[in-house]
């Protein structure tokens, strides 16, 4: 098993560099590969704020990755519950965040009171704001 940077799923996701793109597909078909939750987070931010892509268009590149046969994600129950909520609009990072309490039944403490309604409604997420 081989781990990848951030930088082999963002060349993957925006075929920027037809030849890099390639390269990272002939990776993934000769070996496993395990994606580590930072560098989802890393590649999500710079796929959001360099290339502009939609929320929609993040977790969908996410929801393909994570449904590659040979892909497998650093705790992928808490990612894939962090897919889930950024689909509901909570932003991906404080999704991430939210998960690794929800995925163990512990509450999540934050300042941020839009962070929190929208948490809120989420299933399996106790979310309380520290005043």
């Amino acid at each position: 098993m081989v781990v990848v940077d951030s930088n082999l799923l963002i060349r993957l996701a925006t075929c920027d560099v037809p030849a890099d793109r390639d390269a990272v597909a002939r990776l993934i078909e000769k070996h496993e590969i395990r994606v580590p939750k930072t560098v989802l987070l890393e590649a999500e931010w710079v796929l959001r704020s360099r290339y502009a892509y939609s929320s929609a268009h993040l977790l969908a590149f996410f929801e393909y990755l994570a449904g590659l046969e040979s892909v497998y994600l650093e705790d992928e129950d808490a990612v894939r519950w962090a897919l889930g909520a950024a689909a509901t609009g909570i932003d991906f990072a404080d999704a991430m965040h939210l998960s690794a309490a929800a995925t163990v039944g512990e509450h999540f403490y934050t300042f941020d009171k839009a962070l929190h309604r929208k948490a809120s409604r989420l299933e399996g997420a106790s979310v309380r704001l520290l005043r």
